[in-house]
């Protein structure tokens, strides 16, 4: 598939794995509709690449439709990268007791629930595309996480969230194979993000000393040219691709 005049929806693309994505898309020659919650952030990106912004909570129906929507006005939609998500710390029982089941339910809520619903929203607006001259329709790339597999103390509700999202990853392709949409995922390990910038400086340094090799944190343009590369090459379809320089989490 060629990026080059197509329309693309990057949910949590006002920072981070997400707005890495955008910029990338749009630098190849197609036009983004950045989907979240951060509206003063997503409309600078979203200004910035030439692209559109609609506020999104990625969990909610309307809001999904809504973004879908201005993606279609805007010409051929033909990829969503699921980007956005939460990522909250709690131990099944810990000093207060038990986790609380109010985090457990919006952390699956955001992350997987919201993934499906951008998901199979976009997926029915490509189904009426005119295929390209490989048959494609589209392209869906979600982003789980290392702890799919491998989570760590704290990160039950996190874990189980992204487990989910790989567990769709092959059904959803086998579903839409049909259609001639392909249904992929990256599994990131640790990365430079928002949310890991917010952690003391020790703590970042150690987290990236832990990677193997390249011994750094991941980036935002390290995830992009993964997704490039997935949506450029038709034979990825219905695999997690782990993105983590070797790393294996330990239990802290």
């Amino acid at each position: 598939m060629d990026i080059q005049g197509k329309v693309f929806i990057v949910t949590g693309g006002a920072s981070g794995l997400g707005e890495g994505t955008a910029r990338m898309l749009a630098a190849n020659g197609g036009t983004v509709v950045i989907a979240d919650m951060q509206a003063e952030k997503g409309e600078a990106v979203a200004k910035d690449i030439g692209g559109a912004f609609v506020k999104c909570d990625v969990s909610n129906e309307v809001d999904g439709q809504a973004v879908v929507a201005k993606a279609l006005s805007l010409g051929k939609l033909m990829g969503l990268v699921n980007c956005a998500g939460i990522a909250p710390a709690e131990k099944t029982v810990g000093k207060n007791g038990a986790h609380s089941l109010a985090v457990y339910t919006k952390t699956i809520m955001v992350n997987l629930v919201g993934s499906f619903n951008m998901i199979r929203l976009a997926s029915e607006a490509m189904c009426k595309n005119e295929p390209e001259a490989t048959g494609e329709r589209g392209v869906m790339i979600s982003t789980a996480s290392v702890a799919a597999y491998d989570g760590q103390i704290g990160q039950a509700a996190y874990a189980a969230s992204k487990g989910g999202v790989v567990g769709m990853t092959l059904p959803i392709a086998r579903d839409l194979a049909r259609n001639g949409i392909r249904n992929m995922t990256i599994a990131p390990g640790i990365f430079g993000t928002p949310m890991l910038f917010g952690m003391p400086q020790e703590v970042q340094d150690a987290l990236a000393a832990s990677v193997p090799f390249p011994s750094r944190l991941g980036t935002p343009q390290d995830y992009a040219k993964l997704a490039k590369h997935i949506i450029e090459n038709d034979m990825l379809n219905g695999e997690v691709i782990r993105l983590d320089g070797a790393i294996r989490l330990a239990p802290r």
